[in-house]
């Protein structure tokens, strides 16, 4: 989204990057770099190989999903649910790893990145680093992605002024905890439900293929943001805003292109509340 600056006056820049509370120090004694990439790029491996080097690493791996940007290889371990067994924190209990056909690579959603844009001030660096060193000894060695952002921009992230942040999620499904995970595991393409905490689960859902195909038109090198999470508890099934979920995935969209999708975040809602009703 660099690309979006020259559409804004320079006044709004603070509030569309909003501010972290931290200094981009680690509590681990690491320090984190001012700006940190969103994907870590490795070598082409396919689908079985991942599973299996992931699974080396002290990873389980929960599910995969084929779609047009290639395969989507979810996993997690003990660390990273014990960090992300908060009150609306789970989403970071999952890493997403796509195994890219087309471009012959590996694109690994990172964990400093993601962790820190999730958990904001509940961000363990410790886990987070920990997590990222065994990808990188199971996968490396790994380059950045061009997408990168503010490592102190990603707890208060939104993709402008007015636009929501990560706690702007969407209620997709209300009723007992066990009914909605119910709902997830019965539905058409679900990817995995994953239990998180004793009353905290993540469920990665199908949408319509035409809501998916947003993906092809804004960039299937990050397609790992298929399948979409919804993050159940409390009695609720609740989403990231497309908004944000697709801005902070792809941090390098202009205007113009979030514009090219303009259905798609409404599109989203209504899918993700079929699934739930």
């Amino acid at each position: 989204m660099k690309k979006f600056y020259s559409l804004i006056m320079s006044a709004l820049v603070l509030g569309f990057c909003g501010c972290a509370g931290t200094a981009p120090e680690a509590e681990a004694g690491v320090k984190v770099e001012k700006v940190v990439a969103t994907y870590k790029i490795g070598a082409y491996s396919d689908v079985d190989s991942v599973k299996s080097k992931l699974s080396s690493a002290g990873f389980e791996v929960i599910g995969t999903k084929s779609t047009d940007a290639g395969t989507t290889v979810l996993f997690t371990n003990a660390q990273m649910k014990a960090m992300a067994n908060k009150p609306s924190r789970a989403l970071a209990a999952v890493g997403r790893i796509l195994v890219d056909d087309e471009r012959k690579q590996v694109s690994i959603a990172n964990p400093v990145y993601f962790g820190k844009a999730f958990m904001q001030k509940e961000y363990s660096h410790a886990v987070a680093s920990a997590e990222l060193a065994s990808l990188e000894k199971a996968f490396g060695p790994l380059k950045d992605s061009a997408d990168k952002w503010e490592f102190d921009a990603l707890a208060g992230y939104h993709f402008m002024v007015g636009m929501p942040y990560y706690e702007d999620m969407s209620v997709v499904g209300e009723g007992s905890t066990a009914d909605l995970v119910a709902k997830a595991q019965k539905a058409k393409g679900t990817t995995a439900v994953v239990k998180v905490g004793e009353d905290r689960y993540v469920a990665f859902v199908d949408m319509d293929r035409r809501t998916n195909g947003f993906v092809k038109k804004i960039g299937t090198q990050n397609g790992q943001i298929l399948p979409w999470a919804v993050l159940i508890e409390g009695g609720q099934a609740k989403a990231l805003s497309a908004k944000y979920f697709i801005a902070i995935s792809y941090p390098l969209l202009t205007m113009s292109e979030f514009m090219t999708i303009a259905t798609v975040p409404g599109a989203v809602e209504v899918d993700l509340k079929k699934i739930f009703k």
